[in-house]
Protein backbone atom coordinates (compact mmCIF):
# COMPACT_ATOMS: atom_id res chain seq x y z
CA UNK A 1 0.00 0.00 0.00
CA UNK A 2 1.67 3.39 -0.94
CA UNK A 3 2.04 5.69 0.52
CA UNK A 4 1.76 9.33 -1.20
CA UNK A 5 3.79 11.57 0.44
CA UNK A 6 3.13 15.06 0.98
CA UNK A 7 4.58 18.44 1.27
CA UNK A 8 3.92 21.43 3.03
CA UNK A 9 2.18 23.69 1.96
CA UNK A 10 5.30 26.81 1.44
CA UNK A 11 6.83 23.89 -0.45
CA UNK A 12 3.91 24.44 -3.28
CA UNK A 13 4.14 27.83 -3.12
CA UNK A 14 8.21 27.83 -3.61
CA UNK A 15 8.24 25.57 -6.33
CA UNK A 16 4.79 25.73 -7.49
CA UNK A 17 2.26 23.28 -8.26
CA UNK A 18 3.59 21.18 -10.96
CA UNK A 19 7.00 20.86 -10.25
CA UNK A 20 5.94 19.83 -6.05
CA UNK A 21 3.37 17.11 -7.84
CA UNK A 22 6.11 16.09 -9.76
CA UNK A 23 8.33 15.84 -7.08
CA UNK A 24 5.78 13.93 -5.01
CA UNK A 25 5.38 11.70 -7.99
CA UNK A 26 8.78 10.85 -7.97
CA UNK A 27 8.50 10.16 -4.00
CA UNK A 28 6.24 7.64 -4.78
CA UNK A 29 8.00 5.97 -7.36
CA UNK A 30 11.24 5.31 -5.81
CA UNK A 31 9.07 4.79 -2.57
CA UNK A 32 7.68 1.69 -5.13
CA UNK A 33 10.35 1.30 -6.61
CA UNK A 34 11.72 0.54 -2.78
CA UNK A 35 9.28 -1.41 -1.48
CA UNK A 36 10.00 -3.83 -4.45
CA UNK A 37 13.38 -4.33 -4.05
CA UNK A 38 12.27 -4.77 -0.87
CA UNK A 39 9.82 -7.74 -1.30
CA UNK A 40 11.77 -9.05 -3.65
CA UNK A 41 15.33 -9.06 -1.98
CA UNK A 42 12.82 -10.42 1.20
CA UNK A 43 11.56 -13.25 -0.76
CA UNK A 44 15.01 -14.08 -1.72
CA UNK A 45 16.70 -13.87 1.63
CA UNK A 46 13.55 -15.63 2.76
CA UNK A 47 14.18 -18.93 0.14
CA UNK A 48 18.19 -18.72 0.86
CA UNK A 49 16.99 -19.31 4.50
CA UNK A 50 14.63 -21.81 3.63
CA UNK A 51 17.21 -23.26 1.77
CA UNK A 52 19.50 -23.46 4.89
CA UNK A 53 17.07 -24.40 7.07
CA UNK A 54 16.09 -27.75 4.59
CA UNK A 55 19.89 -28.46 4.20
CA UNK A 56 20.26 -28.48 7.70
CA UNK A 57 17.30 -30.14 8.62
CA UNK A 58 18.38 -32.88 5.74
CA UNK A 59 21.96 -32.79 7.22
CA UNK A 60 20.73 -33.55 10.76
CA UNK A 61 18.61 -36.19 9.57
CA UNK A 62 21.19 -37.70 7.57
CA UNK A 63 23.69 -37.90 10.75
CA UNK A 64 21.27 -38.84 12.85
CA UNK A 65 19.98 -41.76 10.76
CA UNK A 66 24.14 -42.50 10.82
CA UNK A 67 24.51 -42.34 14.40
CA UNK A 68 20.98 -44.27 15.09
CA UNK A 69 22.79 -46.74 12.61
CA UNK A 70 25.83 -46.92 14.49
CA UNK A 71 24.34 -46.94 17.74
CA UNK A 72 22.51 -49.98 16.36
CA UNK A 73 25.40 -51.74 15.16
CA UNK A 74 26.78 -51.34 18.51
CA UNK A 75 24.06 -52.12 21.27
CA UNK A 76 23.62 -55.39 18.63
CA UNK A 77 27.36 -56.35 19.00
CA UNK A 78 26.97 -56.07 22.40
CA UNK A 79 24.07 -58.44 22.37
CA UNK A 80 26.34 -60.61 20.57
CA UNK A 81 28.95 -60.54 22.65
CA UNK A 82 26.59 -60.79 25.75
CA UNK A 83 24.88 -63.66 24.25
CA UNK A 84 28.53 -65.57 23.22
CA UNK A 85 29.38 -65.01 27.07
CA UNK A 86 25.98 -66.35 28.55
CA UNK A 87 26.47 -69.56 26.14
CA UNK A 88 30.55 -69.71 27.63
CA UNK A 89 29.14 -69.53 30.74
CA UNK A 90 26.05 -71.81 30.46
CA UNK A 91 28.38 -74.52 28.84
CA UNK A 92 30.65 -74.25 31.75
CA UNK A 93 27.70 -74.44 34.52
CA UNK A 94 26.74 -77.51 32.17
CA UNK A 95 29.86 -79.06 32.57
CA UNK A 96 30.63 -78.27 35.91
CA UNK A 97 27.12 -80.02 36.96
CA UNK A 98 27.72 -82.72 34.78
CA UNK A 99 30.95 -82.99 36.46
CA UNK A 100 30.00 -83.04 39.73
CA UNK A 101 26.84 -85.38 39.00
CA UNK A 102 29.48 -87.98 38.05
CA UNK A 103 31.58 -87.51 41.06
CA UNK A 104 28.50 -87.57 43.21
CA UNK A 105 27.33 -90.88 41.29
CA UNK A 106 30.70 -92.47 41.48
CA UNK A 107 30.61 -91.56 45.46
CA UNK A 108 26.77 -92.97 46.05
CA UNK A 109 28.31 -96.12 43.76
CA UNK A 110 31.81 -96.50 45.96
CA UNK A 111 29.13 -96.08 49.12
CA UNK A 112 27.24 -99.09 47.79
CA UNK A 113 29.90 -101.21 46.82
CA UNK A 114 31.69 -100.32 50.32
CA UNK A 115 27.67 -101.12 52.07
CA UNK A 116 27.49 -103.83 50.10
CA UNK A 117 30.97 -105.28 50.97
CA UNK A 118 30.46 -104.48 54.63
CA UNK A 119 26.26 -106.47 54.25
CA UNK A 120 28.72 -109.07 52.74
CA UNK A 121 31.15 -109.23 55.77
CA UNK A 122 28.35 -109.18 58.43
CA UNK A 123 25.85 -112.10 56.28
CA UNK A 124 29.06 -113.78 56.74
CA UNK A 125 29.92 -113.21 60.58
CA UNK A 126 25.80 -113.35 61.43
CA UNK A 127 26.61 -116.92 59.42
CA UNK A 128 29.19 -118.36 61.80
CA UNK A 129 27.07 -116.71 64.72
CA UNK A 130 24.25 -118.59 63.91
CA UNK A 131 26.29 -121.66 63.17
CA UNK A 132 28.12 -121.48 66.37
CA UNK A 133 25.17 -120.63 68.55
CA UNK A 134 23.27 -123.71 66.44
CA UNK A 135 26.23 -126.06 67.32
CA UNK A 136 26.10 -124.80 71.11
CA UNK A 137 22.05 -125.18 71.27
CA UNK A 138 22.68 -128.73 69.27
CA UNK A 139 25.20 -129.35 72.33
CA UNK A 140 22.83 -128.62 75.15
CA UNK A 141 19.61 -130.30 73.46
CA UNK A 142 22.14 -133.20 73.43
CA UNK A 143 23.55 -132.82 76.87
CA UNK A 144 19.67 -132.45 78.14
CA UNK A 145 18.50 -135.53 76.40
CA UNK A 146 21.66 -137.05 77.66
CA UNK A 147 20.53 -135.81 81.33
CA UNK A 148 16.69 -137.25 80.96
CA UNK A 149 17.86 -140.28 79.37
CA UNK A 150 20.30 -141.01 82.08
CA UNK A 151 18.11 -140.04 84.32
CA UNK A 152 14.98 -142.11 83.07
CA UNK A 153 17.38 -145.39 82.58
CA UNK A 154 18.09 -145.07 86.23
CA UNK A 155 14.90 -144.96 87.26
CA UNK A 156 13.85 -147.84 85.27
CA UNK A 157 16.70 -149.92 86.96
CA UNK A 158 15.46 -149.19 90.31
Amino acid sequence: MPVTARLSRKFYEAFGDEIANEFVDWFNQVDLTYRTDLERINELNFARFDARVEQRFAESDARMERRLGESELRWEKRFTELEVRLERRFGEFGAKWETRFVEFETRVEGRLTDFGRDLAGLDARLDRRISSLETRLIRWVVALWLATALGVLGLLRL
